[in-house]
């Protein structure tokens, strides 16, 4: 039986979650292109996530994978953006798809990682080593790493965004005016969420909105600290991307520690949480 000349590649997904736990492993996170390796005899494509050639961008890693004593595989992994910059591997091999006439995407992760090891990779290859750290995230970020990759043992390969493995970004910091709230829905008590503004070349610019690490009691002090705060009209330079639901506008006199992901293309924070109380600004 041959391999197929395309597979959907299993692709993670973002959360803000920190955790570990048993029947899970945790990988690093390369900063580069995706790429799967196809080899059928000595005809070896590289391909990228979106079906595009790679194989004349990355020469050395073509030879590498045509030299491999296997006579079929599909390879699953990350080049290097600048080849020869993160390390010594230009292809970081995380998962093996396809091996000798056997499709290997029903197995669990577990079983395919054994036999990704035991393929003879010899550089610029090299496999992505699981992580043994109690708080891998917190090494990712100490060195300088986009993030990690936490996979259950057990998943099978999905061709598709899935929980199953989920993406753990390193976070940034920063400190915020809230500049206006949001009313509670449903359950939730005190405010719905804080609407943030942030300094830039004099003037505050609105940089989105968080809701997530506040408990009940912020929700309440804070809502009531902020009713006496309130005016009329946003006290923002730019008012373009406000929430849509009935806001609350406020002086901005109460800081806040916020952690994030990244800014977006459009300026406001993706994935923010409270992690800091408020207090008056100094």
């Amino acid at each position: 039986m041959n391999p197929p000349t395309w597979l959907v590649p299993m692709a993670a997904t973002l959360t803000t979650e920190r955790f570990t736990a048993p029947g899970w492993t945790f990988e690093r996170k390369f900063d580069g292109i995706r790429m799967l390796a196809f080899k059928q005899g000595h005809e070896v494509r590289l391909l990228s996530r979106n079906r595009l050639s790679l194989t004349e961008s990355y020469p050395l890693v073509a030879a590498a994978v045509a030299k491999l004593p296997v006579d079929q595989a599909i390879l699953d992994g990350e080049a290097n953006w600048s080849q020869g910059r993160q390390s010594d591997a230009d292809y970081h091999v995380f998962d093996v798809l396809w091996l000798n006439h056997r499709d290997l995407t029903g197995l669990p992760l577990k079983e395919r990682r054994s036999a990704l090891h035991t393929i003879p990779f010899r550089l610029p290859i090299a496999i992505v080593e699981s992580l043994d750290d109690e708080r891998p995230w917190e090494r990712a970020c100490r060195d300088g790493w986009e993030g990690v990759i936490a996979k259950r043992l057990d998943s099978r390969y999905e061709h598709r965004r899935s929980k199953q493995w989920l993406k753990m970004k390193c976070e940034s910091t920063g400190t915020f005016l809230v500049s206006g709230f949001t009313d509670p829905q449903g359950t939730r008590i005190g405010l719905g969420a804080l609407l943030l503004g942030h300094l830039r070349n004099g003037a505050l610019e609105y940089a989105g909105k968080v809701g997530t690490g506040l408990d009940t009691r912020q929700l309440l002090e804070l809502r009531e600290r902020l009713e006496g705060l309130t005016v009329p009209h946003p006290p923002f330079k730019d008012v373009k991307g406000l929430p849509r639901v009935r806001t609350h506008w406020v002086r901005p006199e109460i800081e806040v520690q916020v952690a994030f992901i990244e800014w977006t293309a459009h300026g406001k924070l993706r994935h923010p949480r409270l992690v800091g109380e408020a207090r008056g600004r100094v």
